[in-house]
């Protein structure tokens, strides 16, 4: 599920010929400005068009988006819904103290302070995803070969990536095996047949990892992993885009600075 949640959406996109140095910029740059924003504004844009990219330009289905997006946007929420509690602010409008060291409130400052959180967790991450679903890792490994990473490191995050996959695909077949034979079936049972499964898992694993060492000594490897990416041209439309939408991004942070959802009246 999730290998072709994300790789497999990486490298079938509408976005997969574009540039990786150009998609990394738009990414990492939208991620500054979320950062440098003190309004709500600019980070609230930056997740509306990077979505815009993701659904309209990289064809990537809206279902698979959402999917990625809710657990994030949850716990965003959540955390947003905790700091207007527990904030305060001078300008209350509802106040509440179950406990005399826990006091609730709702006050126009902490709402302003949990919208614009809000807002810039949903743009940070918009920015996160953008380079996930557009960005094949293979392509990604290139950039850090290019930028002089220790050759080392990128072998080691190359077969940690190829693990994780190799471990989910494992989990899935053992439960479904499972699933059949009715191991869930009850509270019980649940617990037997989870423990079973992560031991399975792990033997797994294990195995896999010795298969890989002997596959490497058999192939000569000698401390450095072949890489299949592409350095693929910039080009000049892309490139206009990037640029639009950074200056875009920059101006609106600039102009809305300090911009808040409720007014505060001194």
């Amino acid at each position: 599920m999730f290998e072709e949640l994300l790789e497999d959406v990486a490298q079938t996109n509408g976005l997969r010929e574009v540039n990786t140095w150009l998609k990394l910029a738009a990414g990492i740059g939208a991620i500054v400005l979320c950062l440098l924003s003190t309004g709500y504004a600019a980070p609230l844009l930056i997740a509306i068009i990077l979505s815009f990219a993701i659904l309209i330009l990289g064809r990537v289905d809206i279902r698979t988006y959402a999917e990625l997006f809710i657990v994030p946007l949850y716990f965003a929420l959540m955390s947003a819904a905790v700091i207007v509690l527990i904030s305060g602010g001078e300008h209350t409008l509802w106040s509440w103290n179950p406990l005399p060291f826990l006091p609730l409130s709702l006050s126009r400052e902490s709402i302003n302070t949990g919208f614009f959180v809000f807002c810039r967790v949903a743009g940070g991450m918009s920015a996160l995803l953008f380079i996930a679903l557009t960005t094949p890792m293979t392509d990604l490994f290139v950039v850090m070969r290019n930028l002089r990473i220790p050759d080392f490191v990128i072998d080691l995050a190359m077969i940690i990536y190829r693990a994780i996959f190799f471990l989910i695909d494992q989990v899935r077949q053992i439960h479904g095996a499972q699933v059949m034979r009715l191991g869930y079936s009850g509270w019980r049972e649940s617990i037997t047949t989870f423990s079973v499964m992560c031991g399975a898992a792990f033997i797994a694993a294990w195995d896999a990892g010795d298969d890989l060492v002997r596959a490497m000594d058999a192939r000569c490897y000698d401390g450095k992993f072949a890489l299949l990416g592409e350095n693929r041209p910039v080009e000049i439309q892309p490139l206009c885009a990037l640029v639009l939408f950074l200056a875009t991004g920059a101006a609106v942070v600039t102009a809305t600075h300090g911009m808040t959802l409720l007014q505060v009246t001194p």
